[in-house]
């Protein structure tokens, strides 16, 4: 008869013994405790994009992983990522078909540059949406194709055809150009010049990383997100700071707390990398510029940490998994629990489409085995985006038996003994 241990206060037998047998002295309730207070308070303000608040959290993570004696990321001296996202704002627009004047409202650029100048000899792929094609779901598929377009919209959208400004979003620098003009004919020449003003926000990913030892170009990734939602409108309590202790804070808290963990034990084949991901609550920009700047082949595996600070619906010992079905990543982590209590479980609430709303998904586009593992009610977490989202709100110590869960059921992977199942790319896989 096999005996279940409980979490926490893990006791293992001896297939993962090697793993567990420092795990309490690295990884207890105290040190988490002190990491989450410190990135949920009031200080940080929120820590929302574009505020002191998150450049303060920031500064707080990187110390920490300084402390944790983590390496650079890639070329970087620092554990900062910086980068901007732009917001364009249209100021001429001059569209010729066969040398005849094309209507400026008739024209919709996709774009993230400055100035957009082409004619039929330009390296632009010709497209037409049809009076018979669904106008968005069309418009969709070109824009995230990541190639230049110029669409053609049969005039019989023109009712529709502004709908697709929704898509003029701010974003990361593209290379790519989607431009879409209504027209009832497919033009033999043309020349399409646009102009937009731009405007940049600059932001920033804290990364750190432990070099694996024999497979240093394989990489496994630990991540959470460490922005949120900043000073809102005061409740009841005269509360307006949105500390957001579990929406991220506590994501953050474990992806720290694991580095630690990680660069004691010292026995990772594969490098590791750890990530605090920017503006995942305005666009999940942060993950989307780290996913534009890596060969996603030699991700093997994406740890995506968000909200473990509550129980889950089954209780302790427990915690759900986005996208279950999409590779066996699930399926290894709860092979290397099966002498424990802890069960990592599908995600409970597939009409949320979490797997698509998380840091997890940018990666998961590329065919990364990216999941995020969580424990939120979201049919019933009364605290989600509210200023009464504090550290008072949430179970310690079961967040720290969730921490030495992932840190024990990783162990195959870190190690290079399991290579989860890719993901299928799905390009149009959006946050």
């Amino acid at each position: 008869m096999s005996k279940k241990l409980l979490l926490p206060g893990i006791l293992l037998f001896s297939s993962l013994l090697s793993t567990a047998q420092h795990i309490n002295k690295i990884i207890d309730s105290t040190e988490v405790k002190r990491i989450e207070k410190i990135l949920s308070s009031d200080e940080f303000q929120g820590r929302k994009i574009s505020t002191p608040g998150i450049d303060k959290a920031a500064e707080f993570i990187a110390s920490e992983f300084k402390k944790n004696k983590l390496a650079f990321w890639g070329d970087l001296h620092t554990y900062k990522q910086d980068f901007s996202i732009l917001k364009t704002i249209l100021t001429s627009t001059t569209a010729y078909f066969d040398s005849k004047k094309i209507d400026s409202n008739s024209v919709i650029a996709i774009t993230t540059q400055p100035d957009i100048s082409i004619t039929e000899k330009s390296d632009y792929h010709l497209a037409r949406i049809s009076g018979k094609n669904d106008l968005l779901k069309e418009a969709v598929t070109y824009i995230e194709d990541n190639k230049n377009y110029l669409v053609i919209v049969d005039t019989s959208h023109a009712k529709s055809f502004n709908k697709i400004n929704r898509f003029k979003k701010e974003d990361i620098t593209k290379n790519s150009n989607v431009i879409f003009i209504l027209s009832p004919r497919i033009p033999l020449s043309y020349r399409v010049e646009i102009n937009h003003s731009i405007t940049q926000t600059k932001l920033t990913n804290i990364i750190g990383v432990i070099p694996g030892k024999n497979k240093k170009d394989e990489y496994v990734i630990f991540s959470g997100h460490y922005d949120h939602l900043g000073v809102g409108k005061p409740n009841n309590n005269a509360d307006s700071i949105f500390n957001g202790a579990n929406d991220d804070a506590a994501g953050i808290t474990a992806v720290i707390t694991l580095s630690k963990y990680f660069n004691t034990v010292k026995d990772n084949e594969r490098t590791l990398v750890f990530i605090a991901f920017t503006a995942e609550e305005t666009g999940g920009f942060g993950s989307k510029y780290f996913s534009s700047q890596i060969n996603a082949d030699k991700v093997v595996a994406m740890f995506n940490i968000e909200m473990i600070g509550t129980e889950s619906k089954w209780g302790h010992n427990s915690a759900y998994i986005t996208g279950y079905e999409k590779s066996d990543f699930g399926k290894i982590l709860q092979k290397n629990l099966r002498n424990t209590a802890f069960n990592f479980k599908p995600d409970p609430y597939p009409s949320q489409y979490l797997f698509y709303r998380s840091d997890n998904a940018a990666l998961a586009a590329l065919g990364v085995p990216a999941h995020t593992i969580s424990t939120s009610k979201m049919d019933n977490e009364i605290y989600y985006h509210t200023a009464e989202d504090e550290i008072e709100t949430l179970d310690i110590k079961n967040m720290t038996a969730i921490i030495k869960a992932i840190a024990i059921s990783s162990q195959t992977i870190v190690n290079a003994k399991d290579t989860p199942t890719r993901i299928e790319n799905t390009s149009n896989i959006d946050q």
